[in-house]
This record gives C-alpha cells, sequence and structure tokens, in this order.
C-alpha cells in the first residue's frame, strides 16, 4: 500500500471505504457498457429462441410421437396445411406407389429447400417441418414472419421414404439406403430429390436426419441430441461463399439451441462420402446443413421436435433480417465431435453373475445393456452389449448390483443375448438349478424390455 501503514480500527474502516468507493466508481463508469451487453444479449438471444419455442408449445399441431407416425399421419397432416392455404402437391411416387409430396411457402427470391425421412426410422424432423408451416402460415402477421415470406420461397419433402417409414426401417423396399443412391439413382425416391434439386436449384438445403441415440457430444457423458455438419461438396473440403454462410447459419442454429440443452450439441463426421446425398447437393450447388436429431434422456421425441422447430425458425429469420452476416462462425466450430462407444441405456455395476449351468463358478462384472430402436408404441427390446470393467463408460441409468447374484431370465447373461434379468439378494439360499426358478424361487427384482417388472426400488439407481 502506497504512504503510510495503517494501524488501528479508525485507518483500517478509513481504507476500506476508499476501496468500496473505487471499486463503485469503477462499477458506474462500466454500467453503460455492461447495460448495453446485457440489453443486446436479452434483444437478441434468449428473449426471442425462448419466445419462437413457446409459440411452438402453443400452436404446434404434430399430436403423435415421430416414430409412430405413419404416411396416413402425414397425408392428414398435409390436409391441414392445404386448409390454411399453403401450397402442397404431390411430387412422385416411392417404390411402392405410395405418394410423395413437396411443401412450398413464401414468395421470396432465396430459395431453400428442406427434406426429411430418406430414411424411414428417422423421423423427428417431419412433423418439425409440419408445425414450421403451420405457425409460419398463422402468424403471417408478424413482422419476423413477413421478412421470412419476402425474402425465401421454402419448399420441403417431408417423409422422401414412406415404405420405411410404414415399416420403421432405414432402407426403401428395394433395401437400398436412399441416402447413398446419389449417385446410381437406382430407386424412385432418389431420382425424385435429383429432379426436385435440378429442377430447381436451391441455394441452401437442409438434410435432416436422426443419429443414434447413445452419441455423445465430444469425450463427454452427454448426448448429442442435436449434431451439424456443413457439408463441403468434395474430398478436398473446399470452402465456398455457400458453406462460409452455412457455417455461420449453423452459428445461429447453435447460439438458439444453447438457451436449451448447453453442452448437448455436437458436430456430425465430415468425412467426404461421394455416393450420398446431401454431399453430392453441396457439389451439384446446393450448399448443405445435415441436422442429425440424436437423444436426450429424460425428454420424450416430442421435446426433440421442439428443438428442431426452433433451430429452423433461427436459421431462417436469420437468413431474412440478414444477421447471419454477422454471425462469427466460432460456435460452430467449437462444437465437439461426435463421439460414439461411451454411452449404454443402462450399466448394472458390481453384479455378480450367475451361470446356471455352472452355478458353482459366480463372475464378478458390470453388465451393459442398450435398447434397440423402435416405436414409441412398442416396447423396445434390450440386448448385453458389453460386461466387465465399464469404468470408461457411462450409463443414461446406472444401479449398483453389488448386493445381488444376477442370472438370466430367459438367456444366459452374455453379451449379444437378451437384457431380462432376474436378481437375488445374495443372502437368500437359491436352487440354481431349479427347472422353474422364477417360480419356485421368486425373484427380488425383475429387467426386461428396458422397465422393472418387479423390485424396481430395491437396487440403488446411481444416476
Amino acid at each position: 500500500m502506497a504512504g503510510r501503514i495503517l494501524s488501528g480500527s479508525a485507518d483500517l474502516k478509513l481504507a476500506e471505504s476508499r476501496i468500496v468507493s473505487l471499486s463503485f466508481n469503477y462499477m458506474r463508469s462500466l454500467f453503460p457498457l455492461v447495460l448495453t451487453s446485457v440489453i443486446f444479449t436479452m434483444q437478441t438471444f434468449p428473449q426471442t429462441h425462448v419466445e419462437i419455442a413457446e409459440i411452438w408449445d402453443r400452436e404446434h399441431v404434430s399430436n403423435k410421437f415421430p416414430s409412430n407416425t405413419r404416411h396416413s399421419d402425414l397425408i392428414r397432416y398435409l390436409e391441414g396445411l392445404k386448409k390454411l392455404g399453403i401450397n402442397v402437391r404431390e411430387v412422385g411416387r416411392s417404390y411402392a406407389g405410395r405418394e410423395i409430396f413437396q411443401v412450398e411457402w413464401g414468395r421470396g427470391p432465396l430459395r431453400v429447400f428442406m427434406w426429411s425421412q430418406m430414411h424411414g426410422d428417422e423421423p423427428t424432423a417431419t412433423p418439425a417441418l409440419i408445425d414450421m408451416f403451420t405457425i409460419l402460415q398463422n402468424n403471417r402477421d408478424k413482422e419476423w414472419v413477413k421478412q421470412i415470406e419476402e425474402t425465401m420461397t421454402i419448399r420441403a419433402v417431408p417423409m422422401l421414404n414412406p415404405d420405411g417409414a410404414e415399416l420403421f426401417i432405414r432402407r426403401n423396399l428395394q433395401g437400398i439406403d436412399i441416402n447413398r443412391d446419389a449417385v446410381d439413382l437406382k430407386t424412385p425416391e432418389g431420382r425424385l430429390l435429383k429432379h426436385l434439386r435440378d429442377e430447381w436449384e436451391p441455394e441452401i438445403g437442409f438434410n435432416l436426419h436422426n443419429q443414434n441415440y447413445l452419441t455423445a457430444a465430444g469425450r463427454t457423458d452427454r448426448q448429442a441430441a442435436i449434431s451439424l455438419l456443413v457439408v463441403f461438396g468434395d474430398a478436398a473440403k473446399t470452402v465456398t461463399d455457400g458453406q462460409e454462410r452455412n457455417r455461420r447459419l449453423a452459428s445461429v442454429m447453435t447460439s438458439a439451441l444453447s438457451q436449451f440443452i448447453p453442452g448437448y450439441i455436437a458436430r456430425y463426421g465430415d468425412e467426404w462420402t461421394p455416393t450420398a446425398f446431401g454431399d453430392n447437393f453441396s457439389a451439384w450447388g446446393t450448399a448443405t446443413i445435415l441436422v442429425e436429431t440424436g437423444g436426450l434422456h429424460g425428454n420424450d421425441e416430442m421435446y426433440l421436435v421442439r428443438l428442431n422447430f426452433v433451430a429452423f425458425i433461427a436459421a431462417l429469420r436469420a437468413l431474412a433480417d440478414g444477421s447471419e452476416k454477422t454471425f462469427s462462425p466460432i460456435n460452430y466450430d467449437m462444437l465437439p465431435n461426435n463421439a460414439s462407444g461411451r454411452l449404454m441405456h443402462f450399466i448394472f455395476r458390481n453384479a455378480t453373475v450367475i451361470d446356471r449351468s455352472k452355478p458353482d463358478s459366480p463372475v464378478s462384472a458390470d453388465i451393459g445393456i442398450n435398447l434397440e430402436r423402435r416405436r414409441e408404441e412398442f416396447p423396445a427390446p434390450g440386448y448385453i452389449r458389453r460386461m466387465g470393467d465399464l469404468s470408461a463408460v457411462t450409463g443414461l441409468t446406472e444401479y449398483d448390483a453389488s448386493g445381488y447374484h444376477v442370472t438370466g431370465r430367459m438367456q444366459p447373461v452374455g453379451v449379444g443375448n437378451f437384457g431380462d434379468l432376474l436378481f437375488y439378494k445374495k443372502d437368500r439360499k437359491i436352487n440354481w438349478e431349479a427347472e422353474y426358478l422364477e417360480e419356485e424361487f421368486p425373484p427380488d427384482a425383475i429387467f426386461s424390455l428396458g422397465n422393472w417388472f418387479r423390485g424396481g426400488d430395491v437396487l440403488k439407481k446411481l444416476r
């Protein structure tokens, strides 16, 4: 401290007073800058994106879980769009003869093309598109909607693969992955998609998919609820003006989504795939953004529809009002890469596994179970995918099984077998060779099809 050394309580109080005074004056000098920053942030980001999400809460028309949505449900949704005066027309047929539709909205010069569900079991974006068009049409009196309508024309193909959607499978009925048919064009769905692009030559494409529920956002235990990718048009990853704009748009979408799922957004792998439609759209002149919806444990499918809607509207608004030009791509560039193999649906820690054919040779192991992808309306079978020391892996749900003997309900506990498990407290006397084990020795807990059928509260839940 400059000057004399203060002593006594009076001097100490004087020093404290001076420090407080200096701090207050310094903060007061900064206050206009801080206040301006806060106001700008509120007006530019949280307020608008939250309000857009709240509009979806009030006005969305999608009323079925995406995975339960069939072609007939899509037709019902599209009839609703037609009643609102939106241009909906059949543009082609699937391999099995199901109608494929295109929706058009807006009258501006910028051409934006969106397509969803080219993989039949990747449905989240389909109802999000329906909600997007419905809400835009119903809010045409709002200035931000007028801007979008006058700036661009949006065309979208919801459910490019209606045959796959009907069966909830990835491929079309020829057994071909439509997203690997951009060159050969052996599928009617792929030929149609290329025709729609070539006849209109849109500047921007949005390729809408779902990824594995267990994809992680980088080397973390967080799911990648949404992953984005600005798609290159060649193996050399040549950056065009369209890609630069899309990097800024992806940054806009990242900022919007971060209001709801911070830390759960990632970047999809950018390996060049010469037969894929997204890569070729970019090569043909339609710079494309890939949107991959993953999972978000504890939230249902409709919450992910809501996130898609927010991301779409954020991108369209930024294009319409020109704000995307002011955005730095850093939010997108800094996203962690997608990672796999780090997450499982369920892990039972420190189980003592009993093989009923060799009951005298118990094995201590963690048991990791993953569920198969199914429609929401059907129970999803679980399979044991890993066993042993799983300390490097995280379960979305984990239990402490250290106080239990564990045996298989229908098959032995082993990798590749059903994840249906019987739990017995270790202090019980069990004849493991009993022909009707479950009836003769009722288990303390039964885990099957990803649910507890008995004793769901007896094992300690770790997460």
